[in-house]
């Protein structure tokens, strides 16, 4: 995903929308308009970029770079759903050590052992809620169709 158009492309196609849906969305009169942002025919203005930062819940740097990592201050910024993601981690992390006698076939959990089962929670955890936005997002947009 080299361009902004690519970028477009791939969020609207992630969420299951059409252009014409896209272009409702964000108030536009014509789906040629979006398409021709999509197609890298013509680049959106600088008030429409973050029109569209915020449909697609990503910063506008997301959309003209392709960067992901947003830093503040320095630090990492999280999207809402990689914090949510993290919250969820570091409470099943705590709820991992402060059991007790938690066992795996009988023997006590090594910490390799923790480690591993909270890899699979948390691609099970982000598996969850990919589907879990599909359905949504198809639910909605039968409704608003």
């Amino acid at each position: 995903m080299n361009t902004l158009g690519d970028r477009l492309t791939y969020l609207r196609e992630k969420k299951g929308w059409t252009k014409t849906h896209v272009a409702k969305k964000l108030g536009i009169k014509t789906m040629s308009t979006y398409a021709n942002w999509e197609y890298n025919l013509r680049q959106p203005d600088n008030e429409m970029l973050l029109k569209i930062a915020d449909l697609y819940e990503v910063s506008v740097d997301y959309l003209l770079t392709g960067r992901v990592d947003v830093k503040v201050n320095g630090k990492k910024v999280l999207s809402k759903e990689e914090r949510d993601v993290a919250k969820r981690m570091d409470e099943l992390r705590d709820d991992l050590s402060s059991a007790t006698g938690l066992l795996f076939n009988g023997e006590p959990m090594s910490e390799e052992a923790k480690e591993s089962l909270l890899e699979a929670m948390e691609f099970g955890i982000r598996l969850a809620k990919k589907n879990n936005k599909k359905f949504i997002n198809k639910k909605y947009r039968d409704e608003e169709e």
